[in-house]
């Protein structure tokens, strides 16, 4: 009889981790986890530490300024691209690609290299707000995950210690057609870690035993990936190497 695929990735919930004590509860933690990135590559976290008022005022901004006419937006895509793997700002793939989407990018808020909306005074503040919130919530993810691995303490931290590439990226795909797929084709992502967290559209998909999970978006769940750094450079998490992609 052939065994089922689970319909889901695992869910951890985090808030054992923001007090002293919760042993037993920061262990279980620990061992979904460990189980989760040696069989999906995936994860998701709940009270998470970050306020879903503002990954929920993120969304509403960026589907806002995506609903903007062409020649706004272009105002702002940057001209400067010759320092990060990313230009700041807005883009989208050139005309021949078969990802049909669009994007914007925020680095560091002290990188020097992001741009804004004019006419949306709350962008700047939520997205740098979101961004520094990501990074915290990101090092203590990083710090659960080196545990798993049983590697010396801030291991991962010391070996992913130059932030400055770190980016916030809200990625808008339009509707799908007869014509083909409008999303983001499978793909592994390039790096430690990388969170994701959706509209209710949805879309996003992970890949286990040749069979595409489609993640049910959650409100206030963050989506955890696995990097290939980490399930490269450790053959424990390497058993499984997973991707994903994105449609509407």
């Amino acid at each position: 009889e052939a065994s089922m695929v689970n319909t889901s990735i695992p869910t951890v919930d985090l808030s054992c981790f923001f007090n002293e004590g919760h042993e037993d509860d920061k262990k279980k933690a620990r061992e979904i986890i460990s189980h989760a990135c040696s069989e999906y590559g995936f994860f998701q976290i709940v009270n998470h530490g970050m306020p879903l008022k503002t990954m929920t005022r993120a969304l509403e901004l960026f589907k806002e300024f995506f609903e903007y006419p062409l020649e706004e937006k272009l105002k702002c895509r940057s001209s400067d691209r010759s320092h990060l793997p990313l230009p700041g700002g807005f883009d989208r793939p050139p005309e021949q690609s078969a990802n049909k989407n669009e994007y914007f990018t925020i680095f560091h808020p002290e990188s020097g290299s992001n741009l804004y909306p004019n006419d949306l005074p709350e962008f700047r503040e939520v997205t740098e707000q979101i961004f520094h919130q990501f990074t915290e919530t990101g090092l203590l993810v990083e710090t659960i995950v080196n545990d798993c691995l049983g590697l010396p303490p801030k291991f991962l931290q010391d070996y992913n210690n130059d932030r400055s590439w770190d980016s916030l990226v809200a990625l808008r795909y339009l509707p799908a057609t007869d014509i083909g797929n409008t999303g983001l084709g499978a793909h592994q992502d390039a790096n430690v870690l990388t969170f994701l967290f959706q509209d209710q559209v949805g879309g996003l998909e992970v890949l286990k035993d040749g069979v595409w999970i489609p993640i049910v978006p959650t409100e206030g769940s963050i989506i955890v990936n696995l990097g290939d750094v980490v399930q490269v450079q450790h053959c424990f998490f390497s058993k499984k190497k997973l991707c994903f992609k994105c449609r509407t």
